[in-house]
This record gives C-alpha cells, structure tokens and sequence, in this order.
C-alpha cells in the first residue's frame, strides 16, 4: 500500500492561489486552490477537497479528492476518494476508484512498451435477429404448346411437277363459253305447251283428229 503520508519535501498551492500554465517538479505537490494548464512531476500529486484542477497530469502517483477535469497518466496508482470528481481517461497500472467517487472517461489498465500503443478493438456490434422469410409458393404448370403442322414436302429441285387428275372447272362468264339456257317446262315435267320433251332430234307437234259426226 502506497503511503499517502507528504514528504518533508512537499509544495502547497493554498486556497487562494490561481496558476494558469505548465507545473513541473521533482517532489510532492498538493493543490488547495487552483492549477489550469498541465502538470508533470516525478513524485506524487495530492488534490484536496478544495483544489480544481483542469489540466493534463503525468505523475508518478495521485490522490483526488477535489475536481480533475483532463487525462491522468500515472506510473503507478490513480485513487479516486469519496469526495472526488473526474472527468477524463486514465492510464496507469492501478486504479481505485472509492464508493461515492464521481468518474466519467475511458480507463486503459497495463503498462506498455515505449513507443507501442495498445491495440483497441472495437466492440461487436449487435444485430437484429434476422426473421425468415415466408415460402415462396409454387410455380403454375406451364400451358402445353400447340401442336407444330404437318410438314410439306418440297419437291426436288429439277423434278417436273405432275398434272392434277381433274382439270379445274373454269367460271362461267365473259370471255368462257355460253352456258345453255334451261328449258321451260309444263306440268308434271312435260314441255311446252304440255308435249313431252324428245329425246335427241328436233321436237315433233301431234296433233289429235277429231271424229267427225254422222
């Protein structure tokens, strides 16, 4: 346990005193009243209940008790009393932080290498679970195609193409031969004039005698 005891060779800043730049020492410093800028010392830093400090601090161990507004670096210890109050990051490889201490920063714990940063990882992030999605529903069977026509067969090239059996009927009309008119017929399928119709030959007229009266 570090002893908290000031040496005999220790400096007071009082109540009433305000200094506004850089401190730098070789022995114990307590703070009563003010300190803006930075302070570096080789031995122990006390801040009291009274002292506001609001400054960079590179010391070897300190004791807040009052208001530190900025970053601590200490070789060996950072203790935060019940009465102190801190805003910043802190590095050291040890660090007490009292019940009813007040502290807002980033903490870095281990000593390092000269020269060799730490590596920070970043957190993970977490994500949403990730819902599944609805099955799809299934495809309508497609429409079956149209049956493809019979193909024609092409005749060989050279091959004379034969006449039809029947040859086609020409229209009747202007320029094709004179169609027969239909003949009139009586009754019952007789001629004119009731005759039967001759078959071939020119049409013969009979005529019927009447008997003569005695």
């Amino acid at each position: 346990m570090i002893d908290k005891k000031m040496g005999a060779e220790n400096t007071i800043i009082g109540d009433t005193i305000v200094i506004r730049g850089n401190v730098q020492g070789d022995e114990d410093l307590t703070i009563k009243g003010r300190v803006e800028g930075s302070i570096t010392l080789t031995r122990d830093l006390f801040i009291e209940t009274s002292g506001i400090v609001k400054a960079d601090v590179n010391v070897q161990n300190i004791f807040i008790s009052g208001v530190l507004v900025g970053n601590v670096t200490a070789s060996q210890l950072v203790e935060i009393s019940a009465d102190g109050r801190m805003v910043g990051n802190i590095s050291a490889p040890r660090v007490v932080i009292i019940d009813g201490a007040s502290y807002r920063g980033r903490i870095e714990m281990g000593e390092t290498a000269e020269g060799v940063r730490p590596v920070v990882r970043p957190r993970p992030v977490s994500r949403p679970g990730i819902r599944p999605f609805p099955p799809r529903p299934a495809p309508a069977p497609a429409a079956p195609k149209p049956a493809a026509p019979p193909a024609v067969a092409k005749p060989a090239p050279g091959a004379e193409a034969k006449p039809s059996e029947k040859p086609p009927e020409k229209p009747s009309g202007p320029g094709g031969p004179p169609t027969k008119p239909p003949e009139a017929k009586g009754p019952e399928g007789k001629g004119p004039e009731g005759k039967p119709p001759a078959s071939g030959g020119p049409a013969v007229t009979v005529k019927k005698e009447e008997p003569k009266k005695p």
